[in-house]
């Protein structure tokens, strides 16, 4: 980060330099959008860049709410906390990672994979925490009817609409990450997968303002998630450690998506009265949508379980091969004892005498 000692300088602008200062140019950006604010000419421009866009006051009871809906200047903020984010990241690879693995004394690839997962404890836990306080400051937990009634909902609150916002910007900050971190080829196939899934999900949900089941959909995976990399991090501390809470919770889990992604969308918005096509007032509710959505949750819930299955049986062959060659080492076999033949006789004063007491005869050489 910003003001730390360089072992070793590189060329401005090359390579790696970028790579070894991303964060501290990623920092300059958003201070250059932070003094923005000070003057007015630039406020309104660095206002576009910190705040949600496309506000709208709702009239209640008492008073007035402000709203959000979502459109094209999303994405300018997006980009702001994008850069937010690879600052956050690389703070808690520097400062908390970065020491804990020194002490670990990993290899490299298991060094990859204690940094990947140690970054997604913190990033899962803080949403868990987050997620879980949107949901029940909004009334979502209690009455799981609103998911699907009054649909579309186009107005979003603030945490909501400020939620959706920073999980896409973590999600696409992810994609630089890979080369900024220098991941090794053979595990960014497997990353970008789950990167593009989690990006397909939420962008989904956002645009087809399924914002709700959304939530509820995201605190399921998150938590799932939170247990799998803090029992990684465990395994990488101490590989005595195993996996089984997160292997009974991760089926479980699945079911409860499944389960509530039906009743949603093929039962709640299937009975819902407006089920006409219509764009601009945000409305998706119609059966090739439904189907649509229904068919990519299924497909997905179904290839995580097959990758765990997968997964699991790869253990558990490992496992039983390590056993099975265990047993079948064989005991160092006993060289038996030498015999020596001993001359008839006994040793007197080192010298061999004959059982009747004379001392055996020597034999001569016959000479040539």
């Amino acid at each position: 980060m910003a003001f730390r000692r360089r072992t070793k300088s590189y060329p401005l602008f090359s390579q790696e330099f970028v790579i070894h200062n991303h964060a501290d140019i990623g920092f300059c950006l958003v201070l250059c959008v932070l003094i923005g604010l000070m003057f007015e000419v630039t406020a309104k421009t660095a206002f576009l860049f910190i705040l949600p866009q496309y506000n709208i006051s709702v009239p209640t009871a008492d008073s007035e709410t402000v709203h959000y809906h979502y459109g094209p200047k999303d994405l300018v903020t997006i980009l702001f906390y994008i850069f937010i984010t690879i600052i956050l990241h690389a703070v808690v690879q520097e400062y908390i990672l970065d020491k804990i693995s020194k002490r670990l004394h990993l290899s490299k690839v298991k060094h990859s994979k204690f940094n990947e997962s140690g970054q997604l404890v913190v990033f899962h836990f803080t949403s868990v925490i987050w997620c879980f306080y949107v949901v029940v400051t909004e009334g979502y937990l209690t009455n799981p009817r609103s998911l699907w009634e009054d649909y579309p909902h186009v107005h979003l609150p603030f945490q909501v609409k400020f939620f959706y916002l920073c999980q896409l910007a973590y999600w696409l900050h992810a994609l630089p990450e890979l080369y900024f971190q220098k991941v090794r080829k053979e595990e960014i196939p497997r990353q970008l997968q789950y990167i593009c899934l989690y990006l397909v999900h939420i962008a989904g949900a956002y645009l087809l303002n399924l914002s709700r089941l959304g939530l509820i959909l995201l605190l399921l995976q998150y938590s799932t998630e939170f247990l799998f990399h803090t029992a990684r991090l465990f395994y990488f501390a101490d590989e005595n450690n195993e996996k089984l809470a997160w292997a009974a919770v991760f089926g479980v889990t699945r079911l409860f998506i499944l389960t509530l992604a039906v009743l949603a969308i093929g039962f709640g918005l299937a009975r819902m009265e407006n089920q006409a096509f219509d764009p601009e007032k945000g409305n998706f509710n119609t059966l090739f949508c439904r189907l649509c959505v229904l068919l990519l949750v299924c497909a997905a819930q179904a290839w995580l379980m097959w990758r765990f299955i997968h997964s699991q049986l790869r253990h558990w062959r490992e496992y039983w091969n390590e056993q099975s060659a265990k047993r079948r080492v064989p005991a160092t076999p006993r060289l038996p004892a030498r015999l020596i033949k001993r001359e008839s006789g006994y040793h007197e004063n080192g010298v061999v005498k004959a059982e009747n007491g004379t001392s055996p005869r020597t034999k001569k050489l016959k000479s040539p």
